[in-house]
């Protein structure tokens, strides 16, 4: 994923996607907005269910040209074609999920609010780190990721990294200097038009 001046978008899914309804919507969004990529992040742990998800969703993806992950299922993102993984767990699975899936796939961390965890993903081979919540989100624990730990990471770590979590329009328009990457998907699923309140967000971009 490359690192323009503008933060890029990374489209997180709804934990649980209605088949009948979610690519549609996530083909308008993909048509409507420059979106880095996407994260398919899938409650529970019922293969078949997760697998017929991401099967949707990757056709949808890849007729555009977005790049797509899963969240945590390693072997499924081998298994079903996708471009990588996303894990939730800081840096203890990073080095092992780069071993399974090789050089050229996507592994991203999530850290919470954890600069020495980020670090270490990025030693271990992490291709990006997020942080959050930014804002008030149930992420992790609920300790928030402070503009501080951004500017500190942007001036001193080249690893890429993303900005999630409870995002406002007033958020946006101060960590934009200070990220790579705004994780965005509660924040805009829940609307009737998902596009327009990704594009209400994106105003708030300097």
């Amino acid at each position: 994923m490359d690192t323009p001046e503008q933060p890029q978008i990374y489209l997180i899914t709804p934990p649980t996607i209605e088949l009948s309804t979610f690519p549609a919507k996530l083909a308008t969004v993909l048509d409507g907005a420059e979106i880095a990529c996407i994260r398919l992040a899938l409650a529970g742990n019922d293969e078949d269910s997760i697998a017929r998800a991401a099967d949707a969703c990757r056709e949808v993806a890849h007729a555009r040209d977005v790049a797509i992950v899963i969240s945590n299922h390693v072997l499924l993102a081998q298994r079903l074609g996708l471009d990588g993984v996303h894990l939730d767990d800081g840096a203890r699975s990073v080095r092992a999920a780069r071993k399974e899936l090789g050089a050229d796939a996507i592994v991203g961390s999530f850290c919470g609010a954890s600069s020495h965890d980020g670090m270490t993903a990025g030693e271990h081979g992490a291709d990006y780190v997020a942080f959050g919540p930014v804002g008030t989100a149930t992420l992790g624990d609920g300790t928030r990721a402070e503009k501080d730990l951004f500017q500190w990471w942007s001036e001193m770590i080249e690893v890429p990294v993303v900005a999630e979590g409870g995002l406002t329009p007033e958020l946006i328009g101060d960590l934009a200097p200070c990220t790579d990457f705004f994780g965005i998907g509660d924040e805009i699923w829940g609307d009737d038009d998902p596009l327009g309140a990704l594009n209400r967000l994106l105003a708030a971009m300097p």
